[in-house]
């Protein structure tokens, strides 16, 4: 499948939700955020676009798709990881979601390394990134309890990877999980996330039922 290369605000309209793919751009300029403020001030709301009723169908697919957006995975890869959920012990739901949490990218994102899942991604395929000291540059990479992410020394001095641990610190982006060292630009994944804990707003069990299909 060939990698989405248009806007990602349009993804977030066609879903109708925030999906958080620019970083800061989506708390302080966001699209969503214009049209709502812009129908409010119209009488009655007059000149929003209103969608006929979903099917069930197209519910569960929405919901899978807001998954699948908001990590930037292709449906191959996002269905192959699902699988390997559905053979873990546990609920197959959080596992899922739990998977798509720890992974390099996400946590790179989430540690406040980058603004935007898009950076984080970039920032480890350039090879800025190390897990335990060794260097890895594969995104989807399963960030393992007790394992440490550092950022290189040159990427930490950048502006974009300072701007973004500054975002983190001001709005408190980072998790309870995460146990970040700015002395040594590094994170830990100290324990499994729970459910409220995962950055993913949706509903999983409408994921299952759309693979379940």
């Amino acid at each position: 499948m060939a990698r989405y290369t248009g806007s990602s605000c349009k993804k977030c309209r066609r879903l109708e939700t925030k999906l958080f793919l620019k970083g800061s751009k989506c708390f302080n300029n966001c699209v969503l955020t214009k049209r709502e403020g812009a129908t409010a001030g119209r009488r009655g709301g007059a000149g929003k676009k209103r969608r006929g009723k979903l099917s069930e169908y197209a519910i569960h697919l929405n919901e899978k798709q807001k998954a699948r957006f908001s990590t930037g995975m292709g449906e191959r890869q996002f269905s192959n990881l699902f699988k390997k959920a559905t053979k873990t012990t546990g609920q197959t739901g959080e596992n899922f979601l739990g998977m798509l949490e720890t992974r390099l990218d996400n946590m790179v994102r989430r540690a406040g390394f980058a603004m935007s899942l898009r950076t984080a991604r970039q920032i480890v395929f350039h090879g800025h990134v190390f897990v335990n000291g060794k260097k890895m540059d594969i995104p989807s990479y399963p960030v393992k309890e007790g394992q440490k992410i550092t950022i290189s020394t040159e990427m930490a001095n950048s502006p974009i990877v300072k701007l973004a641990l500054e975002e983190a610190e001001k709005r408190q982006l980072r998790p309870s999980f995460i146990e970040y060292q700015a002395d040594k630009h590094t994170a830990v994944l100290t324990r499994k996330p729970t459910r409220e804990e995962m950055s993913q707003a949706v509903n999983e069990q409408l994921i299952i039922e759309y693979y379940s299909k």
